[in-house]
């Protein structure tokens, strides 16, 4: 497509929420404040579901106190949603676009939202509309191809490694209580946020002390050779698992508590971590527990990374410059800098090659049993999470004897 008219400008946020999102959303209204090209702008109220019903914000003319602000505020201020566009809803979603005169979109979202960006695209070219579409990146899952990484994972990778510092400290006030833990992290299918559980990690022996990814076919055996192990060395175990890991026939553990799919036929897990507590109460006779940190990885504005923060504001901003360039049918990407300190800056990627595809994490991340990380994983996660995080101290237990 060529450039040949101003319009109006729609953003939608799609997905799981995150800490940062808003951050995307902030970056696109002042770029598009800022330029002429753009008339109003608006907002979908819940995503593409929320445009089907005509159910459209005006983000032109609010207050200019707000925008500051929602740079800190987690979750999807437009209101999120996880729809399917059917192929009834492409020439009806056309026909909105057209009575409102709107000729940019912005969709801040994962794969899924990546999948409706580009049908939407080509939905306006085949109806003959002259419609510029960008996605931006969001998910804590860090799992788009052609970005180094997505906004969003940092503060929830922040969150976890920092979580998992924390719960340990309690399990060594009092281990004999209940020495195994494990600690449940979402994540569908990479392993990117289950590993970042690690990033708090100066030794062998500092937790966590198993990491059970869903690219790695589960090993009970295995994993219960392990556990006894660790335990009859250090007295207690950290075991950081993620809710979709499977057994080597594929089946997610704990399955029986499948709570159905959602509109992209996802499973929607839940039963991982008590699966494995039961596996070693039952198996080992060792007492054990799981914590769920559940939203509060994704929503912990305590947690905020300021580098992912920056990044999610700059994607929102380099998505506005994108569609006035004339760019369509792309998802913004960023691309990490080869300079001594870290830096990233922005790119573009096919939505085409981007839409319902997975990074998982590569073997080069990983130790060789698949069940810790390596140092090339802490080089290209850490400066994602900002700020050093906080490591505990612990007292010299010199006893007293007369």
């Amino acid at each position: 497509m060529s450039l040949k008219q101003s319009g109006n400008l729609i953003i939608g946020q799609s997905g799981g929420a995150t800490a940062v999102i808003n951050a995307s959303l902030v970056g696109a209204v002042e770029a598009a404040l800022a330029d002429q090209r753009i008339g109003n702008i608006y907002g979908m109220h819940h995503g593409i579901e929320g445009l089907l019903k005509e159910d459209i914000i005006d983000l032109s003319n609010q207050p200019n106190s707000v925008w500051s602000q929602l740079l800190h505020t987690p979750s999807a201020a437009l209101g999120s949603c996880r729809y399917k566009l059917q192929e009834h809803d492409l020439e009806h979603t056309i026909e909105i676009l057209r009575r409102y005169d709107i000729r940019y979109m912005l969709y801040i979202g994962g794969n899924d939202s990546a999948d409706t960006a580009h049908r939407l695209a080509q939905a306006a070219q085949q109806a003959n509309y002259e419609l510029w579409i960008i996605s931006v990146p969001k998910t804590i899952d860090n799992d788009l191809p052609f970005t180094d990484h997505c906004p969003g994972y940092g503060s929830a990778a922040r969150f976890l490694a920092q979580a998992t510092q924390d719960s340990t400290m309690n399990t060594l006030s009092i281990p004999w209580h209940y020495p195994v833990k494990v600690i449940e992290t979402m994540g569908r299918d990479a392993g990117w946020l289950t590993a970042s559980a690690a990033l708090g990690k100066r030794s062998a022996d500092e937790a966590p002390h198993i990491l059970l990814l869903p690219e790695q076919p589960f090993q009970e055996a295995n994993f219960l050779t392990q556990v006894e192990a660790i335990y009859k060395r250090l007295g207690y175990v950290i075991v950081v698992a993620a809710e979709a890991i499977r057994d080597e026939k594929g089946q997610a553990l704990g399955s029986a508590g499948q709570a159905g799919v959602d509109a992209f036929h996802h499973p929607l897990l839940s039963g991982a971590a008590q699966y494995l507590v039961e596996l070693v109460k039952r198996e080992l006779k060792i007492r054990a527990r799981f914590d769920k940190p559940g939203d509060l990885q994704r929503m912990s504005s305590a947690h905020i990374s300021i580098p992912d923060r920056d990044e999610a504001y700059l994607a929102g901003k380099m998505g506005v410059q994108a569609l006035l360039a004339g760019e369509s049918d792309k998802m913004i990407t960023l691309v990490r800098e080869d300079q001594p300190a870290y830096h990233c800056t922005t790119g573009l990627a096919d939505l085409s090659k981007v839409a319902n595809v997975q990074r998982l994490m590569p073997d080069e991340y990983l130790t060789e049993d698949k069940t810790m990380v390596t140092q090339a994983f802490y080089e290209y996660a850490l400066p994602l999470i900002g700020e050093p995080l906080v490591h505990h101290t612990q007292l010299e237990m010199t006893r007293i004897r007369r």
